[in-house]
């Protein structure tokens, strides 16, 4: 028996023959669907035994929008949002991303990123086009590491997403 990657699989199949085309047309003359058999038929589960859905229930700590404390606009996206170093609170994720810009001073090729875990870095491309080649200068740790200074804002956020 060969492994069939020699293209050899030709062994037990049995040619076609054309009487499928002959058989269907007779199938049609005698009003018969020749694909209602047991074996072309498919199983079918009736709607009295598929469970019902229940829409999810929201829960009842409804997000908040609060504004920003640096630019006084209103934070619109809570999820983007990332706490500020000093208060805890939140702020828009391009206010940090200017603020660090503003505080370095950036070479030609370089950049601020969110390289995550609640970190920025000062980022050089060696050739600009092709992002893929760059080194991390820098890095800004912003938001702390451990969980137990989780911010209260959060909370009503994580309420809205699935656990699973």
């Amino acid at each position: 028996m060969s492994s069939g990657k020699g293209g050899n699989n030709r062994k037990n199949r049995q040619r076609f023959s054309g009487r499928r085309e002959d058989t269907q047309k007779q199938a049609k003359r005698h009003g018969e669907n020749i694909f209602s058999e047991g074996k072309f038929e498919k199983s079918r589960v009736s709607l009295q035994e598929r469970p019902q859905w229940t829409a999810p229930v929201l829960p009842a700590n409804p997000i908040t929008t609060p504004d920003c404390p640096w630019c006084g606009k209103q934070i619109t996206d809570i999820t983007t949002a990332i706490c500020d170093k000093d208060t805890g609170r939140p702020v828009h994720f391009d206010c940090v991303l200017a603020r660090i810009t503003e505080m370095e001073k950036l070479e030609t090729n370089d950049s601020v990123c969110y390289i995550g875990g609640g970190r920025f870095g000062v980022i050089h491309y060696n050739n600009p086009p092709d992002t893929r080649n760059f080194t991390i200068k820098k890095i800004y740790e912003w938001e702390p590491k451990d969980k137990e200074n989780d911010n209260e804002w959060r909370r009503p956020i994580s309420e809205y997403f699935s656990i699973t």
